[in-house]
């Protein structure tokens, strides 16, 4: 059955808003900005960043906590035009929290917690896709112990151990009609993944910053995942109801490169560029425990090309109390028009940002941002299983996030 196969491509994979299955929403300054951040020390976010600037902060201890809100849309239409489906998706809910010490003037110690990869997908019941996705919810949360040491006037060094956690629940529907209605199956998976993220950051001028970050790839190993199949007793020779899973799926690394200049003491304007290096992505092998003639291993693939993402922020600060943000990003789709499957609908898309930081007291600070997403309208298929349509996709994503550094 060889739609039943197809849940290895879905194992990890959800609608992001990033391309892919990876969240850029690690720090509402930055995002307000465009998501922008390799040369832009905008307080402990940094350590995210680009570990190499967390040396430069200038305040003892800085801490950072945020949520953005998802609200997010995607609308299938079939070739034919006279078929379309929406997603009803929950609202996604990635968050962050980053402190940093500063042991003295050349070093500086940290934490970060976030969640960059994963989100919730559920497409409305009955939908044409439904053998391939019905509903997915991924979580990633990382840890990230950091450490940055000032080397020089203009060189600034760092580096953290990321550790991820992660966890999803797949449901789709098998195409086999009972009493009870369709066929269906369950899976549940949980694993952990280990890497780094590196940077350094350079003072060129007093006024111009210039940065370098790295996060390496990480495998998502899954060894003991559990599947569990719901068919009409008849057939249910064919089918374990219960059994378990291995499948390994690779978080891309990321290399970064960004600017920043202070055009005076109210302007700041500054760029990046992710390099994302997606082609690792190539196929997902599933491994079932047990298997049957109907229920089969399967080697599914995807076909990722590397994309770059480029990125373009600013900031004016009105008042001691209020600055204002704004960015932009383009955002290049991995996915190959031959393997395209909707669980992740991707598109090249467009994201435009703005957002406030509000002073109400000394040390502390409000930030908000506002990110709209429009993705492009595309056309594709997923050649396995033929299965072709053309989607579109946007989302809204209000934060909040809160600073305090003494």
């Amino acid at each position: 059955m060889k739609n039943l196969l197809l849940i290895a491509v879905l194992l990890w994979s959800a609608s992001t808003y990033a391309e892919g299955y990876q969240v850029n929403l690690q720090g509402q300054k930055n995002t307000a900005m465009g998501h922008i951040g390799t040369a832009f020390i905008g307080g402990p976010s940094i350590l995210h960043f680009n570990p190499g600037g967390m040396a430069l902060l200038d305040k003892k201890m800085s801490f950072t906590a945020g949520v953005s809100l998802i609200f997010s849309n995607n609308i299938y239409q079939a070739t034919d035009g006279l078929y379309q489906a929406e997603t009803e998706n929950p609202m996604g809910t990635p968050f962050y929290f980053y402190g940093v010490y500063k042991i003295n003037d050349k070093m500086a110690a940290g934490l970060g917690v976030n969640t960059p990869y994963g989100n919730s997908l559920a497409w409305e019941e009955g939908w044409a896709g439904r053998y391939l996705n019905q509903d997915i919810a991924m979580q990633s949360i990382t840890l990230q112990p950091t450490f940055s040491y000032k080397v020089s006037d203009w060189l600034s060094l760092g580096a953290g151990m990321l550790i991820g956690i992660n966890s999803v629940e797949l449901n789709k529907q098998i195409p086999i009609t009972g009493a009870d209605g369709e066929a269906s199956i369950n899976l549940t998976g949980s694993t952990n993944t280990l890497g780094v993220n590196a940077g350094a950051m350079f003072t060129i001028t007093d006024q111009l910053t210039a940065g370098i970050s790295y996060r390496s790839q990480m495998k998502a190993k899954v060894t003991d995942g559990t599947t569990k199949i719901n068919v009409p007793d008849a057939l249910g020779t064919y089918f374990p109801e219960e059994t378990k899973f291995k499948a390994t799926l690779p978080f891309p690394a990321n290399y970064n490169v960004g600017i920043a200049y202070q055009i005076n003491e109210k302007f700041l304007v500054s760029a990046d560029v992710n390099y994302v290096q997606w082609s690792v992505y190539d196929s997902l092998n599933f491994d079932f425990a047990d298997n049957t003639a109907r229920f089969q291993d399967s080697d599914n693939p995807r076909k990722y090309s590397n994309t770059y993402i480029f990125r373009f922020g600013a900031e004016y600060k009105v008042l001691d109390e209020l600055t204002l943000r704004a960015g932009a990003y383009y955002d290049q789709s991995p996915v190959n028009d031959d393997y395209y499957t909707p669980e992740t609908p991707g598109a090249n898309k467009t994201g435009i940002a703005g957002g406030a930081t509000i002073k109400p007291i000394e040390n502390f600070e409000i930030d908000l941002s506002l990110l709209y997403i429009h993705g492009e309208k595309r056309t594709s298929r997923y050649l396995p299983d033929n299965f072709e349509g053309t989607y579109y996709s946007s989302a809204v994503i209000p934060g909040i996030g809160f600073t305090y550094s003494f």
